[in-house]
């Protein structure tokens, strides 16, 4: 690797984890499902949603390196205490459901390529990703969840294997397509919802918070944190910026392999992830039911434990715990004791048996009608000089910040009346 692709590399870190965790079972469930029901007509919406992603996460990024807290702990110093525990409430909720649909979907993927029955696939996954959370420290954790990052070239190396009308595409991908019907619009508020996904938010911003330094604490003296300076908030730009490109590249790749396959083969109604993988076999060749299986297998690997982690963070913020990936077990115990409780409360969907692409776009659903009310909190901390200090938003942060909260709103109601 040259010197400069590996400094690159080093230099992305919670940016370009988030952004790919956004491409998590759930999403592919929902991406697969749109591009199998409508199309290219709904690939303009990975265009589309890309700047309201860098907008919100970039403030999140922000909030958390420069007042070295998450947005529940910030939420906790300056704001009410009711408004806290709703968000908590609905957060974590959110999150415990998004885990067991996850789970769901990576047994049915199991099932495609070993002989395993799926609530033992599930369980066996729910414990190596419990151990490698609390035994590996925060760095090694990093390492591994940037190269699963790497595993989702897999839906683009999968595209690659059809012959593709590129021109026809980009034409989709520019001009947007409405179908005027209840369930494009389903379609659509699924779409939204699951690629500004309020877990996100939760998670960036306490990674942010993690990677700020703190200068050792001498005798008799308060720890400070160390001063950010203008290089750290570039460097966080990009990595925010690179990461959720990349997220919509990969939501791109998806939607146009979906297309070229399932969609010209009349296959618009997708029952289960291992239905859209078995006809990729026949539609595509070997090659991209493989890629596509181990992408749907590896984005789950890497979506639980942020997941799980984004509602430990809560959870631990609002309770005043020792939290943190950086912390061994001993020291965090309750932080831990909560991503093993919302995991094995999530495993709990694939044993009983509850419909994993169902229960996928239903999570992205959800996470449609929470996000407009988180975002509008993050709108207003990033403006508040308590937290924010003079780095409080630029004017074309506002602007593009409160866009995409109307267009959100827009889908959150949207919801209400399609339901």
């Amino acid at each position: 690797m040259p010197n400069r692709v590996r400094k690159f590399w080093k230099s992305l870190g919670p940016g370009l984890i988030t952004g790919a965790s956004d491409d998590e079972p759930s999403g592919i469930a929902t991406y697969t499902i749109a591009g199998a029901k409508y199309g290219l007509s709904v690939l303009w919406m990975a265009l589309f949603t890309l700047p309201l992603m860098i907008v919100i996460q970039e403030m999140c990024a922000r909030i958390g390196r420069i007042s070295g807290k998450g947005l529940a702990g910030n939420m906790k110093t300056h704001y009410p205490r009711w408004l806290l525990l709703f968000i908590a409430f609905l957060i974590v909720g959110a999150n415990t459901i998004n885990i067991g649909a996850d789970m769901a979907g990576m047994a049915e993927s199991v099932a495609l390529v070993m002989p395993f029955p799926e609530k033992l696939s599930a369980i066996i996954m729910t414990l190596i990703i419990l151990v490698v959370i609390i035994v590996f420290p925060y760095k090694k954790l990093s390492a591994i969840f940037k190269w699963l990052s790497v595993s989702l070239f897999s839906y683009i190396f999968a595209t690659f294997t059809i012959t593709q009308d590129w021109g026809t595409i980009f034409n989709y991908l520019i001009i947007p397509r409405i179908v005027l019907n209840r369930d494009f619009l389903f379609v659509t508020v699924a779409f939204f919802g699951t690629t500004v996904s309020p877990y996100l938010f939760f998670w960036q911003t306490n990674q942010e918070a993690e990677e700020r330094i703190i200068e050792e604490c001498k005798p008799g003296k308060i720890c400070r944190l160390k001063p950010i300076s203008g290089e750290e908030l570039a460097s966080i730009k990009l990595d925010t910026r690179v990461g959720m490109t990349f997220s919509n590249l990969i939501t791109f790749f998806i939607i146009i392999l979906s297309f070229s396959t399932l969609y010209q083969a009349g296959i618009h109604n997708i029952e289960s992830l291992e239905d859209a993988a078995r006809a990729l076999k026949p539609l595509a060749g070997e090659y991209s039911y493989a890629l596509f299986t181990m992408g749907l297998l590896s984005s789950g690997f890497l979506a639980i434990p942020i997941l799980a982690g984004s509602a430990a963070y809560v959870i631990a913020e609002i309770m005043g715990w020792p939290k943190g990936l950086d912390k061994t077990f001993t020291k965090a115990k309750e932080f831990y004791g909560i991503i093993i409780a919302s995991t094995i409360v999530g495993l709990m969907m694939p044993l009983l048996d509850f419909h994993p692409v169902k229960a996928l776009f239903y999570t992205a659903i959800l996470f449609g009608l929470i996000a407009p009310i988180i975002i509008s909190i993050i709108i207003h901390m990033a403006n508040n000089k308590k937290i924010m200090g003079e780095h409080v938003n630029t004017p074309t942060l506002n602007i593009l910040g409160h866009i995409t909260l109307v267009i959100m709103s827009i889908t959150a109601i949207l919801t209400l009346f399609i339901f």
